[in-house]
């Protein structure tokens, strides 16, 4: 009924869940975390991002 989509396109995954993460870790950056830990924060959204995307859970 619904064409899913076939195009795995990993770039725009990691960069949505990144921008998403980056926002509020930019924020929590403002508040006094620790920017390491915020970067680390980011990445982790993005890669895990990729992997919902590659195997269709969002």
């Amino acid at each position: 009924m619904y064409k899913k989509n076939t195009d795995k396109d990993f770039v725009s995954a990691a960069l949505t869940a990144g921008l998403g993460a980056g926002i509020v870790t930019s924020f929590a950056v403002g508040q006094g975390q620790n920017p390491l830990l915020a970067l680390g924060i980011t990445v982790f959204a993005a890669v895990c991002g990729v992997i919902c995307h590659q195997f269709d859970l969002i």
